[in-house]
């Protein structure tokens, strides 16, 4: 009974839960299963929880809008003291930069100044290199001008060049790179721009040198060569300080302070003019008096001083040299001068006679016939007769004369300086 009684109770099934639902005519059973039961119990559970947070959230919402307000407000300032830093940084870069730009002005017009007074200085430079020329100096001048198209261009050029170093250009600037990253760089450009600045300024300083460099040896050449003439000349007995001077060495006038000194390419100039005046008045006056050869390439056959007299067989003083020459051969004059005297004179059959100024006159005789007449000027070389026998002659030849002051001299003295003076007079 008993093992009977447990068999019935270990095999009895557990009661399920139904839920019946009737609508009408229809009928439905629903049995209640356990995990409905566990589905409804965590549902219930996660309303709950989501109620009392929704009710949290209603009691702390006003503690969360004010802390996202405060967080807002901190982010707004943050960024106005950040673009008051940028403005800040862009109103220095534009004062540098307006300083810069200030700085850069003055440079290029400093440079165009000393370009302009370069050029300038050239045109002065260009007479006096003519007139060096014409006398015969060959110091080399300074480089040459260049035209002012390719003067304006090269400007243009180093002013693009200046321009793109201190970005001024933006087509230079990369298109991906905003200003205010790039302003950093502007500073190395800027030295760059001084360093291009002071390459320019001393092309010019050294272009300036050049300058002076070529005027003190054109200086030094002309006086050197002034002073050769001059010692050739005194030799002769010009009285050339006298010639330089135009005989007037007085000297006078009120005390006056002396002014600053000059600039040096300034001094340099008047320096040259003075040395070149010198050389072109020593050098017109030798050009002028009697330093040539009135029968080029003939023999001296006889010569100035006492000699016996041909005719008499005695002792006599012959005034001048005798060339040997035939008949109707070219007679040239010596030096530059008027012709004071073209005529038959006694002795001396038909005779020529030059005045070159400074008391210097020459005259040649026994001439077969006259190319010139009284008053006619006359160069060096120029053909004033034809070689002859007339007069107190023995035979076809040149007698030639130099005096000074209407006294005779030695012709040969002027022939020597003559040779002497050829080098600086051609």
């Amino acid at each position: 009974m008993v093992v009977s009684g447990n068999r019935k109770a270990f095999g009895r099934k557990k009661v399920e839960h139904v839920l019946i639902l009737a609508s009408g005519e229809k009928v439905r059973h629903v049995t209640i299963r356990p995990w409905m039961t566990a589905a409804a119990a965590i549902f219930l559970a996660v309303f709950t929880l989501g109620y009392l947070a929704a009710t949290g959230y209603l009691v702390l919402r006003d503690d969360l809008i004010n802390a996202t307000l405060a967080r807002q407000n901190r982010m707004q300032r943050d960024y106005e003291d950040r673009i008051s830093v940028l403005r800040a940084q862009l109103d220095r870069l534009t004062s540098r930069q307006m300083m810069d730009q200030q700085l850069i002005d003055q440079k290029v017009q400093k440079l165009l100044e000393q370009q302009n007074a370069l050029f300038s200085r050239h045109g002065k430079l260009g007479d006096l290199f003519d007139r060096a020329a014409e006398v015969g100096l060959t110091t080399p001048p300074v480089s040459v001008k260049p035209p002012k198209d390719e003067r304006e261009a090269s400007l243009g050029q180093a002013s693009d060049a200046i321009l793109a170093l201190l970005g001024k250009d933006e087509t230079t600037l990369p298109d991906n790179v905003p200003t205010l990253a790039y302003a950093p760089l502007r500073e190395g450009r800027s030295e760059r721009a001084d360093r291009m600045f002071a390459d320019m300024s001393q092309s010019l300083q050294l272009l300036e040198q050049n300058q002076l460099a070529s005027i003190e040896a054109l200086t030094v050449d002309a006086s050197e060569t002034a002073s050769q003439i001059a010692r050739i000349m005194k030799r002769t007995g010009i009285d050339v300080d006298a010639l330089v001077n135009d005989g007037d060495t007085g000297l006078g006038g009120p005390f006056v302070e002396p002014e600053p000194l000059s600039d040096p390419f300034e001094t340099s100039i008047e320096e040259l003019d003075a040395a070149l005046n010198r050389l072109e008045t020593l050098r017109g006056t030798a050009l002028a008096l009697p330093y040539g050869n009135p029968a080029p390439g003939k023999s001296i056959t006889s010569r100035y001083g006492n000699r016996i007299d041909p005719f008499l067989g005695q002792l006599a003083f012959h005034a001048g040299i005798d060339f040997q020459a035939s008949t109707g051969a070219k007679v040239v004059s010596t030096g530059a001068g008027t012709v004071i005297a073209a005529e038959y004179s006694g002795g001396y059959g038909n005779l020529v006679e030059i005045d070159h100024g400074h008391g210097i006159t020459t005259r040649f005789g026994h001439l077969s016939k006259l190319l010139v007449k009284k008053g006619d000027r006359v160069s060096a070389g120029d053909v004033i007769g034809r070689a002859g026998t007339t007069g107190r002659s023995t035979g076809p030849h040149v007698h030639y004369e130099v005096r000074r002051n209407g006294q005779a001299v030695d012709p040969v003295h002027f022939l020597n300086a003559g040779m002497k003076l050829t080098s600086y007079l051609n």
